[in-house]
Formats: structure tokens, C-alpha cells, sequence
């Protein structure tokens, strides 16, 4: 096991669970996390809530009436809005996350990067909030003695993204292809901002960093693996070390087909991997994954919105069959859109249970 400043024995018995497995300890029970668009809640509200409530061994942290205390994040409200890198964001939807707008790239040409301002990462988050840093180093400190992880974590779209967010992905594929010596320093620029989150989070306690950045299509990368060893493994290598040299656990959700790179994720130090089945499937997973590093696995979110009662059970099955080891390294993750049912939000937690998973 690598070098984990984190301990397990000072934590409660639910977190201690999922740590278990992240870290090949044998857990008891197979940990499982399910989120809810804030669009869902706006959709079903109370009768949601009735089934959260009625499965407390797959919600143990939810309490009565925190879906009324919504706040949406600027990109999760309808209408447009630019970010502290200048990029626009279009939501038509609220509650859903919003998009890049791909025409107003705020470096589509490489003419207005000279004079392209960089944020402060240590100042504003990323729509421009100014980031109180003593409530938050205050926040961890009272997770600890919660006995939960104490966790930091970068926004989504952090590397990869990030770098098609601002330049467009049309050009930014043609970046790749010509090998443009501005991708480099564009590239450095936004790993040094990563770093400096990522020290400060380290610097108020952090033992979790989490990362998020979605490096596949549906079938395939976007780049070739030769290409995307090239360019955005160094940048994720230097950030994952900083966490590596001081003992933080490394958790990454990408979207995407992405098994080409798994084995140079792991390389690079990653600890912990939530990668989706449709793209992947299970047995891609499993051969790529299985004992080799822990999988926080997506459970089908395109599946949910029309599966039968006999689906639902034969695919969490499926994956436990196929992923599951006494010493752990499974866990699953599970988003609910508001096409879900609710019928189906039921049949997902009872079988949940009948499977020996808990929340954490």
C-alpha cells in the first residue's frame, strides 16, 4: 500500500468501510454513493425524499428536508454566464449542468494569448466567488472529527477539458495534431494553477484530492494514447505526485471510454478511479482495473432511465460478479437524472441492499 497519511481507525464505521476498500482492506459491506441532480429534486421533491428516508442504510448522512436547502452553482442555472478564465457558460435547463459555448472560446485564436489574463486560483473560485480559505481549512478540520474524509478537490474539466474549453474543441484537436508549441505553455499554465490549489488544500489538512476530468467519447478517446501521453499524462503525473509526496488519497471521475490509459493512470499514482460502464464495460473494467487499482464504478446512468425491474438487478449483479474481491476495491457510484422514475429509484436501492452495499 502506498504511503497514506490518512487513518482509517480514527474515522467512523462508514467511512472506515469505504476506505477499506479504496485501500484493499477488506471491508465489510460494498460501499455505494448515490447523487441526485438538483433538477431531480426539483422534479419529485417530498415523494424523492419519502424513498431517501425509507433506505437509510443507503443514505446514512441524508437529513429530512436538506433537498429545500438547495443553492445552485452558476452553471447549474438556465441562461449564460462567464467564468473567471473568460469562458462562456450556456445552461438551457436548471438544475443541469451547463456547457462551454465552443464559438466563444476565449482563446479561439492563439493572437489574444499573449495578452490572456490568468486568474488567481487562491482568490475566487471558479465563477468568481472570492474563496474564504479559514472557513474552509475550519470546514475540514470539523469533517475529521466527524470521522469523515477531509477532502479537496479541483473543479471539473480540469486538465483535459479545461484546454478545449479555451481554445475550442475543434482547435484544440488541431493543436494535438500539429503538436502547437503554444498547447505546451497553455498546458503549464493550467497545471501550475491545479498545483497551487492542490498545495493549498494539502497546507489546510486535505487527505483526499479529487479530480475530475472527462478524457473519453463514447467508444473511443478523442486523441490517440501516444498523443495523450504526450500532453496531458505529464501535467496529471506532477499533480498527482504533489498529493502522492504527501500522503492524500487520489480519486479521478472521467466520462468516456478511457481503458487505453488506465494502466498510465495507475503509473502515475492514482489510487482510486470512477470510470463509466457503458463505454468501458465490464469486462474492460475488469481487466484493466481488477486488483490493480479501486473502482468507484458509474453504474449505467443512460441504462436507468428505461430499464426493467429484471434489468436493474441483473446489471448491479453483473458488476458486483464481475468487480467484487473480499479485500475490497469496489465501490459504486450512482447518479439520478430527473427521466429516472421513481419506481425504478426504488428497485435501485432495494437491490442495493440485497447485495450487502451501504452508503457512506
Amino acid at each position: 500500500m502506498k504511503n497514506k497519511k490518512i487513518k482509517i481507525e480514527e474515522k467512523e464505521k462508514n467511512t472506515q468501510n469505504f476506505l477499506k476498500s479504496v485501500l484493499f482492506q477488506y471491508p465489510e459491506k460494498i460501499p455505494v454513493r448515490m447523487g441526485f441532480l438538483p433538477a431531480t429534486w426539483f422534479e419529485y421533491g417530498e415523494k424523492m425524499e419519502e424513498i431517501v428516508l425509507s433506505h437509510p442504510n443507503i443514505f446514512p448522512n441524508y437529513k429530512k428536508g436538506s433537498f429545500k436547502n438547495i443553492k445552485l452553482s452558476p452553471e447549474y442555472r438556465k441562461g449564460m454566464v462567464k467564468d473567471v478564465w473568460d469562458i462562456t457558460w450556456e445552461n438551457i435547463q436548471e438544475g443541469i449542468c451547463g456547457a462551454p459555448v465552443e464559438e466563444l472560446a476565449p482563446l479561439k485564436n492563439w493572437d489574444d494569448f499573449e495578452k490572456f489574463k490568468i486568474p488567481d486560483p487562491l482568490k475566487y473560485d471558479r465563477f468568481g466567488t472570492e474563496i474564504d480559505w479559514k472557513q474552509r481549512k475550519e470546514e475540514i478540520e470539523k469533517i475529521k472529527k466527524e470521522g469523515k474524509i477531509a477532502g479537496g478537490g479541483l473543479f471539473h474539466g480540469s486538465m483535459y477539458m479545461q484546454l478545449y474549453y479555451l481554445r475550442g474543441f475543434e482547435n484544440f484537436m488541431i493543436d494535438i495534431a500539429e503538436e502547437n508549441p503554444n498547447l505546451n505553455k497553455l498546458i503549464d499554465i493550467i497545471c501550475e494553477y491545479n498545483l497551487k490549489i492542490i498545495e493549498k488544500y494539502i497546507k489546510i489538512g486535505a487527505e483526499w484530492m479529487g479530480f475530475a476530468d472527462d478524457l473519453g467519447l463514447q467508444k473511443s478517446l478523442p486523441i490517440s494514447p501516444f498523443k495523450w501521453r504526450k500532453f496531458i499524462k505529464p501535467p496529471y503525473k506532477k499533480m498527482f505526485e504533489k498529493c502522492l509526496e504527501n500522503g492524500l488519497i487520489i480519486y479521478l471521475h472521467s466520462d468516456g471510454y478511457i481503458l487505453d490509459i488506465i494502466p498510465d493512470l495507475i503509473e502515475c499514482g492514482l489510487d482510486m478511479l470512477n470510470p463509466q460502464i457503458r463505454p468501458n464495460t465490464l469486462k474492460g473494467i475488469e481487466k484493466y482495473c481488477k486488483g490493480k487499482i479501486a473502482v468507484n464504478l458509474d453504474l449505467d446512468r443512460q441504462l436507468f432511465p428505461f430499464a426493467t425491474k429484471e434489468q436493474i438487478k441483473n446489471h448491479i449483479k453483473e458488476a458486483i460478479d464481475s468487480l467484487a474481491l473480499p479485500e475490497g476495491g469496489l465501490s459504486l457510484s450512482i447518479e439520478i437524472g430527473p427521466d429516472v422514475p421513481l419506481e425504478t429509484l426504488e428497485i435501485i436501492c432495494n437491490t442495493l441492499e440485497k447485495f450487502n452495499c451501504h452508503g457512506w
